[in-house]
Parts: C-alpha cells; structure tokens; sequence
C-alpha cells in the first residue's frame, strides 16, 4: 500500500512559487543584455571612440554578452519544454489543478524563452547592420 502512495508523491507537480520564475527568467535575460550592449555602445561610443578608429573592442564585448544570454535562454528553453512534456497527455482546462498547471507554465516559459532568443538575436542584428558610433 505504500508503493502507490510514493509514486504519487514523486509524481506531483512542484509548488507555483518555484515554477513561477521560469516564465519571467526568459524575458529578463533579454533585458539584462539588452542593457548591457546598449549602455557598453553608449560608453565606448562617448568614451573611446574616435573619428576613425575601430570599434572591435566593443563587438567583441557584445558577441560576449550575446553567447552568455543565448546560452542561457537555451537552459531556459530546454528546461521549460522539459517541464511542459512532463504532464500528462494535453487534456481539456475545465478544472484548476496542479497536474494541469505544471505544463500550461512550462510551456508558457518554454515561449517566452524562444521570444527572447529571438529578440537577443535582434538586438543583436542592429550591432551588426549599424558599424560605427556615428
């Protein structure tokens, strides 16, 4: 009688307050690069930068900053479909319950994270279509 009672207890969803993060986890690493390579051009651009001088330094900086926020937005990303293919079956949402939750947030943040993976890509675009600090 106590094998059924375990695998129930292993099978439960985790508490919201610790599925919760993982849908604004995406959208924050976007931010925190985002700000990053705009205060990095703001500062290079003011600071060092001249007339004709090359701005490597600073692409590499931002290339940087892109890998590290990309490869987080893939944790994220993995992590969140793998929290989202973990429920059950897709069923109907008539009821509010646990087993039904864990997989609408793990695919809510599952899509949140590929829209900051393409919005850090955008970010980082506008560094590559726009060279120099002029």
């Amino acid at each position: 009688m106590s094998k059924p009672m375990e695998r129930h207890a292993q099978s439960e969803p985790r508490p919201m307050r610790q599925q919760l993060w993982w849908i604004a986890l995406g959208p924050s690493i976007w931010a925190v690069h985002f700000l990053a390579c705009y205060l990095t051009a703001a500062i290079w651009c003011e600071k060092f930068a001249s007339a004709g001088s090359a701005n490597s330094p600073l692409w590499w900086l931002i290339g940087v900053y892109s890998v590290i926020a990309l490869v987080g937005l893939i944790v994220v990303s993995v992590m969140s479909f793998r929290s989202f293919r973990r429920g059950d079956p897709p069923v109907s949402y008539d009821f509010d319950d646990p087993h039904e939750r864990t997989p609408f947030l793990g695919f809510t943040a599952y899509l949140l994270s590929l829209l900051s993976i393409v919005a850090t890509l955008f970010t980082v675009l506008v560094f590559l279509l726009v060279r120099s600090c002029d």
